[in-house]
């Protein structure tokens, strides 16, 4: 089973399916938006989400066209090590509320920068901005790089021309809907992807002689005898234990300072609506999640016991062409649907994540006395040159489209993460320190990228080098040890006048957890804080020795 071009052959049965989406998915944004006064109701959709929706939201947001697309594309390439990877991706949204969502929300703050602001000052909170911007679209680029490829399958197009018809379309509909669009929309798109990639994932094994075909995220069990036959190597660890370390600085710190995601926090009706929304995301997210590995496994499965052949620019296409060979065409458009909601919905958090930070956090704080209006108006005016501007890089897109992506999280991990993290959990982070971790911290990770010099961490294999990964290793550690060490020495400066010991910071930090009276002994330990330094900078030379195999 060899395929060049794979596609569909009647694609207007593919359009009218993506057809239909797309028109519910631009009546409910225009609906759920239509009332939006202000910048902070395009933003946060007045925070009036209940759970079940929020949850479901969430679970849409994070997911993306890498669930449907790239992540089976890396297992087809790199096999067992992404069990691991959703591991640590599922405790990230679980760990936002935990460890700091609670605690912004208490303070009024609806996305992280506004925490930063508040907690460092407008240079620092503009530093963070800048960077978090370069986050969200590079996020958005896999996205954007998922919709070309898809178009691609539906209609028989070049690459480009679906980039752009499709990117266009997609970047309207986000500008139309804000927050409250694409809250709605993302629970209806979460249904949509739950469905169309499980069900057809079910059929495909039945297909391939699985009998535990009837629940598909778990019960691929029975085809491990065979597949061990055929891959013997499927199931161990091929790589540097360093690699594997790595994915947690890299995903689960990382996912803690996407933008997009902890604004998901902010959206629910109150704090216990937030919490319950976990309940939801969790369920959905680890079932989809062990569906999605369920599906790398399948479509390794089958290259090596079915004679598919798929190959390495087509590995990015592999929920698709197992669709295509194993199932009528007809559930095929379905699955495509299903890949375009699952991009939509998290192109629109990337998007309303660029129009908050370019509008509010950079814009709105420069010009304080900038009007209602034309802070709502800038907001849809960046949501819309974000998009354009993932479009123009999409045009020359990685290897895989989850590379940008996981990019994306390393560079959250470096440059907004510890100053939240530390920022909420000890008194004495200061702007210095701050400015020090995200400007040196963000630097190092971009010069260690696989765009850039990608040859300075090494792991020792071609595709995990490229992913970016193993720089996280290296420059979220010393983001976190920066950020302590400059903190604390520059508080002992007396001309700089800028402790942390104040009422008014010690009174903003107990404020934020919950507390009513200000003791000088909470969030202040230097103990903790110089263990934490330890440990970062032994995580961080650990980092710099040969990886090995």
């Amino acid at each position: 089973m060899n395929g060049e071009g794979w596609q569909i052959s009647n694609p207007i049965m593919g359009i009218a399916m993506v057809g239909i989406t797309f028109l519910l998915f631009y009546v409910v944004g225009y609906v759920s938006n239509r009332r939006s006064a202000s910048a902070q109701e395009l933003y946060v959709g007045k925070s009036n989400v209940g759970p079940i929706t929020n949850g479901l939201a969430m679970a849409s947001t994070y997911m993306s066209l890498a669930t449907f697309l790239g992540i089976t594309a890396l297992i087809l390439n790199l096999q067992a090590p992404f069990i691991l990877l959703w591991i640590q991706l599922i405790l990230a949204i679980p760990l936002i509320t935990i460890i700091y969502g609670t605690s912004l929300r208490r303070m009024g703050a609806f996305s992280p920068t506004h925490f930063i602001r508040n907690r460092y000052g407008v240079k620092a909170s503009i530093i963070a901005a800048l960077f978090m911007i370069l986050v969200s679209i590079m996020y958005a680029l896999g996205q954007m790089i998922g919709i070309a490829v898809t178009f691609e399958t539906l209609l028989g197009i070049p690459y480009m021309t679906g980039l752009i018809v499709g990117g266009l379309i997609i970047v309207g509909y986000v500008t139309i809907g804000g927050m409250a669009g694409a809250t709605n929309n993302a629970a209806i798109q979460m249904v949509i992807m739950a469905l169309m990639f499980i069900v057809p994932l079910a059929a495909i094994m039945k297909a391939v002689g699985g009998s535990g075909w009837y629940f598909p995220p778990l019960l691929y069990a029975d085809m491990v005898p065979a597949m061990l036959e055929a891959v013997p190597t499927f199931f161990d660890y091929q790589f540097s234990p360093k690699w594997y370390f790595a994915i947690i600085p890299a995903l689960t710190i990382g996912a803690l300072g996407l933008p997009h995601l902890a604004m998901r926090v902010y959206t629910a009706s109150s704090l216990k609506s937030a919490r319950s929304a976990m309940v939801w995301f969790a369920f959905i997210l680890g079932l989809v999640f062990s569906a999605t590995y369920a599906m790398g496994f399948v479509g390794v499965f089958a290259t090596a016991t079915q004679g598919l052949n798929v190959s390495a620019a087509d590995a990015d296409k592999l929920t698709i062409i197992l669709n295509l060979v194993y199932n009528p065409e007809w559930v095929t458009a379905l699955v495509i649907a299903g890949a375009i909601s699952a991009g939509l919905s998290t192109l629109s958090g990337n998007l309303l994540a660029i129009g908050a930070l370019l509008s509010q956090d950079i814009v709105s704080t420069l010009k304080p006395n900038i009007s209602q209006k034309m802070s709502l108006r800038l907001g849809y005016i960046s949501i819309f040159i974000g998009g354009v501007i993932s479009i123009i890089l999409a045009i020359e897109p990685p290897a895989f489209l989850v590379v940008s992506i996981l990019w994306a999280f390393g560079l959250a991990g470096v440059t907004n993460a510890p100053l939240i993290i530390v920022g909420v959990w000890w008194k004495e982070a200061n702007r210095y320190g701050a400015m020090a971790a995200a400007v040196v911290g963000g630097a190092i990770y971009i010069i260690v990228s696989p765009f850039v010099f990608p040859n300075i961490v090494l792991t020792g294999h071609a595709v995990t080098d490229g992913m970016g990964i193993s720089g996280a290793l290296l420059a979220v550690p010393i983001s976190f040890a920066l950020l302590i060490v400059v903190s604390y020495i520059t508080n002992r400066i007396p001309s700089l006048d800028n402790r942390l010991t104040k009422k008014e910071d010690s009174e903003l930090i107990e404020q934020i957890h919950g507390w009513k009276d200000v003791q000088p002994y909470r969030y202040n330990s230097t103990i903790g804080a110089a263990i934490t330094v330890v440990i970062s900078v032994a995580v961080a030379i650990w980092a710099l020795m040969p990886w090995g195999m």
